[in-house]
């Protein structure tokens, strides 16, 4: 089963120019949908990605991806 990483490119929080790539390191196969995941409340402030159906919160985007990585492993 491949994984899935949803994120948003309209959220304040969010740069999908940096994410993206840092995303495609992770996982080269995922499939990585973006556009608005009604986390609006939460994107204006921090960084997020829904990783396979469940949300990934941080406070930037450096400790999503660790979080991100750290998710995936267990």
């Amino acid at each position: 089963m491949s994984n899935q990483f949803r994120i948003c490119n309209k959220c304040k929080a969010m740069n999908i120019d940096s994410l993206i790539p840092k995303l495609k390191e992770i996982d080269d196969n995922a499939e990585i949908i973006v556009g608005c995941q009604n986390f609006c409340g939460i994107g204006q402030t921090k960084a997020f990605a829904i990783v396979n159906h469940v949300p990934v919160i941080a406070e930037n985007e450096e400790e999503l991806i660790f979080k991100i990585k750290s998710k995936l492993q267990n």
